[in-house]
């Protein structure tokens, strides 16, 4: 009896040493897709299936362009019931007044492909290909109507594709590079292995890195016309977790302490102001849900970050993963998915 007790409590402590052990390489081992990405200034990495179960955003019906149709036609995927992860690499281009904007974007995408109708389809609308490392890449013209810049697209294996729309294939390359070392859990660009390590376990949405990059404007980070009191260059570590209730991590890393007391002060004044402004309005459903988030918001500091907590209504989370009644439009349905923020 006794040497069955021994036996059931070494078993006992050995699972909970596989957990520990578990856990501290999920802590240290970012996902595959974002270990993919080349270097760049932010990364972005999103796990679609928690969401998906959370708000069935894949039962909604969608009203989609004729190019995003045709695409579905011909591949089979269909993005929003197909799509399990993406992962988003952030460039600051170097003429911010080029076809790319401020922001170059490459991306990789696990899911459900059908690799032949893929490939055919990408075959029929490519104006160029390339061979690489085993893989063949293809460059899409995307049009816009104001600018025209390419999108190189390539199948990394038979559920992940990968694009990149940045003026050389240098960043495309790199994606390949990767994918050949990709069962190694500790790869990655500089920025993932300096900064992964902030994001919370378990978060199911993350960015790090200069993630105001897309929403710079004359130096400084505007969201819905709003200007932060933040230059576009801060560094932050955003997430989102879900632990029995959507929770909104963002960090803000400054230089030194006192620039992150001084962020997290002037973060809590403008808050301050927000929530007066919005106590203003008339309101509906949207607005509550809104409200109720902004009175979440909680600011703290600590050494050299300025820490923003939120709570996330998932009445809020379900509004914004509705599809809206005008699809964008792409020259490429192939890459929807990508183009729609890299065509931006």
């Amino acid at each position: 009896m006794r040497k069955s007790t021994r036996y059931s409590l070494l078993l006992v402590l050995g699972l909970v040493a596989a957990l520990i052990v578990a856990i501290v390489l999920r802590k240290a081992a970012p996902p595959e897709a974002a270990r993919l990405l080349p270097e760049s200034d932010a990364i972005v990495y999103v796990n679609l299936k928690p969401l998906r179960l959370a708000t069935h955003f894949d039962k909604n019906p969608v009203a989609r362009a004729p190019d995003y149709q045709r695409f579905i036609d011909a591949t089979g995927v269909v993005p929003e019931r197909d799509i399990d992860a993406a992962a988003f690499a952030l460039h600051r281009m170097e003429n911010p007044n080029g076809p790319n904007g401020p922001v170059g974007y490459s991306e990789v995408f696990e899911g459900r492909f059908d690799g032949e109708k893929l490939a055919r389809y990408l075959d029929s609308i490519a104006t160029a290909k390339e061979s690489y490392a085993n893989h063949t890449i293809y460059t899409v013209v995307i049009d816009d109507g104001a600018v025209s810049r390419p999108l190189r697209v390539v199948q990394l294996g038979y559920d992940s594709v990968a694009a990149s729309n940045m003026p050389t294939a240098e960043q495309i390359h790199s994606i390949l590079d990767r994918h050949r070392y990709g069962a190694s859990p500790f790869s990655g660009s500089s920025l993932l292995s300096a900064r992964y390590r902030d994001v919370p376990i378990f978060a199911s949405a993350w960015g790090i890195g200069r993630i105001g990059l897309p929403f710079s404007d004359r130096g400084y980070i505007s969201v819905f016309g709003l200007q932060l009191p933040l230059p576009e260059d801060t560094t932050f570590v955003a997430s989102l977790r879900y632990t029995g209730t959507l929770r909104l991590r963002i960090e803000e890393i400054s230089p030194t302490e006192a620039d992150a007391l001084r962020a997290s002060q002037n973060l809590s004044a403008l808050i301050g102001l927000f929530r007066s402004l919005q106590q203003l309005k008339p309101r509906n459903q949207g607005d509550a849900d809104l409200l109720q988030l902004i009175e979440s918001l909680k600011i703290d500091h600590h050494k050299d970050r300025a820490i923003v907590t939120a709570t996330v209504p998932m009445d809020l989370l379900k509004s914004l993963t509705r599809p809206s009644p005008e699809p964008a439009t792409g020259a490429a349905g192939s890459a929807e998915p990508a183009s729609n923020a890299s065509a931006q």
